[in-house]
C-alpha cells in the first residue's frame, strides 16, 4: 500500500486560524501509527498480567481491557488505511520506545499492575488528549474513540485504595511505583518526540496551550497528581 497521504480535499480541510491543524498535516499519520503500536503493546502486556490476578474476576477484568485495546487497534489502521498508510510499517518505527516503556516498568505484583494499567495508561491518554482537543473534527474523533473509557477502571480503583487502606506500607510502596510510572512515560514521550519532527510540529500547533512543551508535560503531573489521590496514594 502506498504508504504517502494523499492530499485532502478542500472539505476534508480546516482553518489554520482555527484549530493549528490541517486534516493533511504529516504528524496526524504519525500519531495514529504511535497510538496503533501502543493499543498493540497494551494488548499483550494486559495479557499477560492478568495471570498475576489473584482471583478469577481480575483475569476477567484484564481479559476483557485487552480485548479493548485490540478493538481500538482495528479503528486506528481503518484510519490509517482510508488515509493511503499501511500501519505495521508506520507503527514499527515507534516499538523501541514503547517496549523500552513496558521493559521498565515491568510490575513485579498484582497490585503494581493494577496501579500501571490506571496511571500508566491515563497519562498517554492524557498526552494524546491534549494533542486532540485542537484537531480536525474527523481526526479528533478517531483520537477519542481509541482512549474511550472501556468501563473497567473502577475496579481497579477500589481494589487498589482497599490495599493501600489496609497496609501504609502498600501505599508508600505503591506511591513510589506510580511516581516512577510518570517519570518513564515522560522520558519515553521525550525520546519520541526528539525522533520524529512530524509530532512535534503537530503538538506545536495544537493550539495556544501547547506553545511550551515543558507546560504541556506540567500538566501530565498535575493529572497524575489527582490520579494518585483518587487511588489513595497521596
Amino acid at each position: 500500500m502506498n504508504s504517502t497521504q494523499p492530499a485532502a480535499s478542500p472539505e476534508q480541510r480546516v482553518n489554520p486560524a482555527t484549530t493549528g491543524v490541517s486534516a493533511d498535516h504529516p504528524g496526524i499519520n504519525e500519531l495514529f501509527a504511535l497510538l496503533a503500536y501502543g493499543e498493540v503493546a497494551a494488548f499483550y502486556r494486559l495479557t499477560e498480567e492478568a495471570r498475576m490476578a489473584p482471583s478469577l474476576a481480575g483475569r476477567i477484568n484484564m481479559a476483557s481491557m485487552a480485548a479493548a485495546e485490540m478493538g481500538h487497534y482495528e479503528l486506528l489502521r481503518d484510519a490509517l488505511e482510508h488515509r493511503g498508510v499501511d500501519v505495521v510499517p508506520a507503527m514499527t518505527k515507534y516499538a523501541s520506545a514503547l517496549e523500552n516503556y513496558h521493559r521498565l516498568t515491568t510490575p513485579s505484583t498484582w497490585l503494581e499492575a493494577l496501579v500501571k494499567t490506571y496511571i500508566g495508561d491515563a497519562l498517554a491518554a492524557d498526552f494524546y488528549l491534549e494533542i486532540a482537543g485542537a484537531l480536525p473534527d474527523e481526526v479528533a474523533d478517531v483520537v477519542r474513540g481509541v482512549l474511550a473509557e472501556t468501563g473497567h477502571s473502577q475496579f481497579v480503583v477500589a481494589e487498589v485504595k482497599a490495599a493501600v487502606t489496609a497496609s501504609q506500607k502498600q501505599r508508600h510502596r505503591l506511591a513510589l511505583w506510580s511516581r516512577r510510572l510518570l517519570g518513564e512515560a515522560i522520558t519515553q514521550a521525550q525520546f519520541v518526540l526528539a525522533d520524529h519532527d512530524e509530532l512535534v510540529d503537530l503538538v506545536m500547533s495544537s493550539g495556544e496551550g501547547l506553545t511550551q512543551l515543558a507546560e504541556f508535560f506540567d500538566r501530565l503531573q498535575h493529572t497524575h497528581s489527582s490520579r494518585m489521590q483518587e487511588l489513595g496514594l497521596a
